[in-house]
Order: structure tokens, then C-alpha cells, then sequence
């Protein structure tokens, strides 16, 4: 009998398929710190997580049975993926799962951002009619530089494209699509967008700092849904009281929940709390392609 533990919420629809596969043994224990899965993992042949789910190197090294550790999503921040390696168990993901999810969250944070919905939604709760305030743009006729030219990166090109917006891209490796995306240097990218979406996974330091910002066009337009820490947060907050950036929609920050919430805060900023993959429709695509990586792994 294969022992598999669910750390994170797993669809239902998958949750009920793995648990129909002959030979799987299935726990569904969620909301464990370090400590209480340094208890519970031995024994286990695998472990499925989401986001919130820690796999640290204590974790690994506690596993006395561990073959497979997956998660549902993209990525693997939250994984120790090298202490895996070093002890032999595999690691997985579902990068392509929540690809469409992902994309039309980002462009519906470039609509909020354009329209100042977020501000307008709140004013509104407020009971306040603001409306010869909130003054916005199209989207149409505009140029959108992508910072990150994958799967989702041009799932929103795609989508930017039908809107009647220029799409430029800046990535480390040659862009391979039929979209009309030109791939150009990130200072060609920084100079000429109106809007600035960011499609990368976590770096070592921010991508957009101090002097990102300063090659941008005034009255720019940034939208990260990708992964906190990949824009210079003291920097952007800057730039947005400066009108550098003329409004950010944000769903992702270096620290969550952010330990300083003046960037939250700020009247421009359209901030959401890491929610982009978060549709059903997505969320199903990841837990039914976690059943398939435990099956393919455990044939």
C-alpha cells in the first residue's frame, strides 16, 4: 500500500480520484507547521502540498519512507527542492495546470489597474460617489512589455493581442510563438511599455529596482501576479508617490502577509492576496494532473 499525504486542500473531484486508485492510501491532514510535519511524514511515500505548505530540509530528513513530494501548482518556492535531490526523492509540479487561470486574473488586474476599479470599488462601500475622480485608459493601442515569455507570459499576450495592444517580451531565452510578440532587451521593454506584466518565477534579488524604474515611461502601469520579491517593494512604493508608476495591481509580495502594508495601502495600488491560480476551473487541472504524477510514479 502506497501512503500519500494531502498537506494542502486538493480539489474534491481529485481528491475523489486518488482516493479510487487501487493501492493508495490517502490522509488528508492540512495547516501543519514544520514541527507537526516532522512528526506526521514518516511513513509516508508521498506528500502533495499547494502554496501554503512548507517541505523544508528538517521535513526531507525526517522522511524515512518519502519517494515523491508534489505541488499542485507552479513552481516550488515552497519546496527544498535540493534537499530532495540529496536524499533521492523525486519532486514534481502541474506548471501548465493553472496557466489560463493565471493569465486572465493578470489581465483582469490590468483592467482593474487602467479603470482604478479598486478605488472605485472602495469608495463606493464607502459611500462616497467619486466619479469625476476616477478618470482611467483603455488598454487599446497601448504596448505591453512582458517580463517572462512562458506559458502564461503569452497566454496573456494572447489575450493583450485581441485587445488591440503591442505586445513586447523580454526573456532569457529565445521566445518560441506565432503571436505577434516582439522579444526586445529589458531596457528597450522598460522604455517603451505603457504597462509592465511580470511572468517569472522568484529570483535571488528584484528584477525592478531603483533603476528599473527610473528607465520606465512616466505614468506606467505595473501588474505582477507572478511571485513576491521580484520587484523592489520600497522602490515601487517610491515610484508611486513620485507618478513613475501611475497605479500597480499587485497579488503577490516578498513577505505574506506583507509585515508592512504601506504599499497595500496606497490610493494607486490594486492589491489581492495571492489568489491568481485560485479559479475552480484551474485548481481541478492541478489536482487531476497530481492523481497522474502519483500513478505514472507509482506504476
Amino acid at each position: 500500500m502506497t501512503k500519500i499525504l494531502i498537506a494542502d486542500a486538493l480539489d474534491k473531484d481529485a481528491l475523489g480520484a486518488l482516493k479510487a486508485v487501487p493501492g493508495f492510501e490517502v490522509t488528508v491532514k492540512t495547516g501543519m507547521d514544520e514541527a507537526a510535519l516532522v512528526q506526521t511524514i514518516p511513513g509516508y511515500q508521498a506528500v502533495v502540498v499547494r502554496s501554503a505548505t512548507k517541505i523544508t530540509k528538517p521535513v526531507i530528513e525526517a522522511a524515512s519512507d518519502l519517494r515523491l513530494i508534489v505541488r499542485a501548482g507552479i513552481g516550488l518556492d515552497n519546496v527544498d527542492a535540493a534537499a530532495a535531490k540529496a536524499k533521492g526523492i523525486a519532486v514534481a509540479n502541474t506548471p501548465a495546470a493553472t496557466t489560463i487561470s493565471v493569465a486572465e486574473y493578470t489581465f483582469g488586474l490590468m483592467l482593474g489597474a487602467v479603470r482604478q476599479l479598486g478605488r472605485a470599488n472602495l469608495t463606493m462601500k464607502q459611500h462616497a460617489w467619486e466619479k469625476k475622480t476616477l478618470h482611467g485608459t483603455e488598454l487599446y493601442g497601448k504596448t505591453l512589455g512582458l517580463i517572462g515569455a512562458g506559458r502564461i507570459g503569452l497566454a496573456v499576450a494572447e489575450r493583450a493581442l485581441a485587445f488591440g495592444l503591442t505586445v513586447l517580451a523580454y526573456d532569457v531565452v529565445p521566445v518560441q510563438t506565432a503571436l505577434a510578440v516582439t522579444q526586445v532587451p529589458l531596457e528597450e521593454l522598460l522604455v517603451r511599455s505603457d504597462l509592465i506584466t511580470l511572468h517569472v518565477p522568484k529570483t535571488p534579488a528584484p528584477l525592478l529596482g531603483p533603476v528599473e524604474f527610473e528607465k520606465m515611461k512616466d505614468g506606467v502601469i505595473l501588474i505582477n501576479a507572478a511571485r513576491g520579491g521580484v520587484v523592489d517593494e520600497a522602490a515601487l512604493l517610491a515610484a508611486l508617490n513620485s507618478g513613475k508608476v501611475r497605479a500597480a495591481a499587485l497579488d503577490v509580495f516578498a513577505k505574506e502577509p506583507p509585515a508592512d502594508w504601506a504599499l497595500v495601502d496606497h490610493p494607486n495600488v490594486l492589491a489581492a492576496p495571492h489568489i491568481a491560480s485560485q479559479a475552480e476551473e484551474g485548481q481541478r487541472r492541478a489536482g487531476l494532473e497530481v492523481v497522474r504524477l502519483l500513478q505514472d510514479h507509482f506504476r
